[in-house]
């Protein structure tokens, strides 16, 4: 994938996210991944897990669903959620053929190792790990050891957490990448803290990227100024209200205009230079220069009254206006002529 290239000339590689967002029924499933190809995705990720490779089945205090967030609580425990997000796992191969089919890179979330066997067989290129789960060493190191490049979020993940998951997957020489994530759906804007990218990047030398839980662009579009090369969001069909991620995820009718967005940022923020691009070179002449403002003899002094720093920049650099101020004209000089150090007497 080339999202870890740390080639940062190219815009960040736009993941769409499905999650629970397919409505149930395979066949929109499947017309998600038309729309994602349609509108521009450089890939597609799907979650593979079933209810009880993810959490069990209990109604004890532990495993209810509390969160205000969104409408996930209707669900009452963590269970009946999942058992309505999961993508069932008959339909991964069916969604992976047809997305090849159409030269979409389609890669997954494993929740557990017999996920990652199951998408072995399907050629999975690459395996994220989900926030929650990057604490699941045997897991990361599971993946690791596919030889597939890895992709960790942070949203529930401390300092030691982090450099102990970097620490499994360096020692497969595991390409990797992680994405600056905020595990809350959807995520405030003023809480996503994106100067962490450009710190990941540098602290565990690997591409960083952002999961972005936010509702719009922008986050995406501050993450992309930072070096972010990577922007996974979730996204769902047009009109769908009734998955249970819509509420804080982008329609697949926005993406082209998001890809577009990312793009002019990037370009926008470029490479650190100082020099004057060509598309400039016409305003030159604005900058400013030394001019003689009024008529001078042959001989007579060179004073702010006759001599300043005015536009255009044909003349003398300003810099050299205290050298010129007390020195005396080698010949007649009329205004408006420039300012050249040939007009100063010799001594």
């Amino acid at each position: 994938m080339e999202a870890f290239e740390t080639d940062t000339h190219t815009p960040p590689h736009v993941c769409v996210e499905m999650s629970g967002n397919h409505q149930g029924r395979l066949e929109s499933a499947l017309q998600f991944v038309d729309a994602a190809h349609q509108a521009g995705a450089d890939s597609l990720k799907v979650q593979v897990y079933r209810p009880d490779t993810i959490t069990m089945d209990s109604d004890r205090e532990d495993f209810r669903v509390t969160t205000s967030e969104n409408d996930w609580a209707s669900y009452k425990t963590l269970y009946k959620l999942y058992e309505k997000a999961h993508t069932p796992w008959e339909w991964i191969g069916p969604i992976f053929e047809h997305a090849k089919s159409l030269g979409l890179t389609v890669f997954a979330s494993p929740f557990d190792p017999t996920a990652i066997d199951f998408l072995e067989e399907l050629d999975c290129p690459a395996y994220k790990i989900a926030s929650p789960e990057i604490v699941d060493i045997g897991l990361i190191r599971h993946a690791a050891r596919t030889g597939k490049p890895v992709i960790m979020s942070t949203g529930l993940a401390d300092r030691s957490d982090l450099d102990l998951a970097v620490e499994v997957l360096r020692e497969t020489d595991t390409r990797f990448m992680i994405l600056k994530c905020v595990s809350a759906y959807p995520t405030p804007i003023d809480a996503v803290n994106l100067s962490t990218i450009p710190w990941l990047a540098e602290t565990y030398g690997c591409p960083a990227g952002f999961s972005d839980h936010t509702l719009g662009p922008e986050a995406g579009y501050a993450a992309t100024a930072l070096g972010a090369r990577m922007i996974e969001k979730h996204f769902k069909l047009p009109g769908d209200d009734v998955s249970v991620d819509a509420a804080f995820s982008m329609s697949l009718d926005e993406l082209a205009d998001f890809k577009t967005g990312l793009a002019r940022i990037h370009s926008a923020v470029g490479a650190p230079t100082l020099e004057i691009p060509e598309i400039s070179r016409t305003s030159l002449s604005g900058k400013r220069s030394l001019y003689v403002i009024k008529p001078i003899a042959k001989g007579d002094t060179f004073t702010s009254d006759n001599l300043r720093s005015i536009r255009p920049a044909h003349g003398l650099a300003p810099r050299y206006l205290d050298d010129v101020l007390g020195k005396r004209a080698s010949r007649d000089i009329a205004a408006g002529e420039r300012m050249s150090l040939d007009l100063v007497e010799k001594s």
